[in-house]
């Protein structure tokens, strides 16, 4: 697929001029999207260090078109995966999971997945919580994500794959497609896995927090 391999293409770059592998993401993973697209799964784009932004943070919005915040589920990986892995090697290969708010800019239209690919599934910022290590073998039992906007709670779910898909399932598909690639899925990179809720069109002068109850959370303020 020339978009994906565009992408990767624009990873090696990155890297070749100094920016440093954190992991991968996936997009267009809810059950809607993927019929819009006419796609089996989920589209995997990178992430580099370049992309992190500490939470708390404030930033700008200036040059953004469509800004879009999506509050996910950080996957942490253990231990190199190798395509076609079953469930129980998937387990083992996480260490951890966390929250995350991942920072996208729509500017292009969403039905074109060659250029959504080519352009990376419009990423411009991760938001990286700490890792739970309770959590390892991708446990999700019991965890409640809650959504603010400026202090005031807007969406919670407590089945964080209703619209991303089965959390294995992501982090098994992402060794797959990597593998076709000629690369893989290392002990040390993240995976994002998509919006738990519907994504979040933001403004100027807001304030999201996304609280992963009971793992932690994560916030971004985006300047007046």
């Amino acid at each position: 697929m020339r978009g994906m391999a565009a992408q990767l293409n624009r990873r090696r770059e990155r890297i070749k001029a100094g920016e440093k592998p954190l992991g991968w993401k996936v997009g267009f993973g809810a059950p809607a999207a993927l019929e819009k697209l006419g796609i089996q799964a989920p589209l995997i784009g990178f992430l580099t260090d370049q992309a992190l932004v500490a939470s708390g943070s404030t930033i700008s919005l200036a040059d953004w078109q469509k800004p879009v915040a999506e509050p996910e589920i950080a996957v942490h990986i253990g231990k190199d995966l190798r395509a076609g892995a079953d469930r129980a090697t998937v387990k083992a290969a996480i260490a951890g999971l966390g929250p995350a708010i991942e920072l996208v800019d729509v500017d292009r239209p969403p039905d074109d997945v060659a250029a959504i690919l080519a352009g990376n599934i419009y990423q411009r910022g991760i938001i990286l919580g700490a890792r739970n290590a309770s959590r390892a073998g991708g446990v999700l039992d019991g965890l409640l994500g809650r959504i603010a906007r400026n202090g005031i709670e807007i969406a919670s779910t407590s089945d964080p794959q209703a619209l991303t898909g089965e959390l294995l399932g992501i982090v098994g598909h992402v060794a797959d497609v990597l593998a076709e690639w000629g690369d893989k899925l290392r002990a040390g990179q993240i995976i994002i896995t998509g919006s738990i809720v519907p994504p979040l069109w933001v403004a100027a002068g807001e304030e999201i927090m996304f609280n992963l109850d009971p793992v932690g959370s994560v916030s971004i303020r985006f300047a007046a």
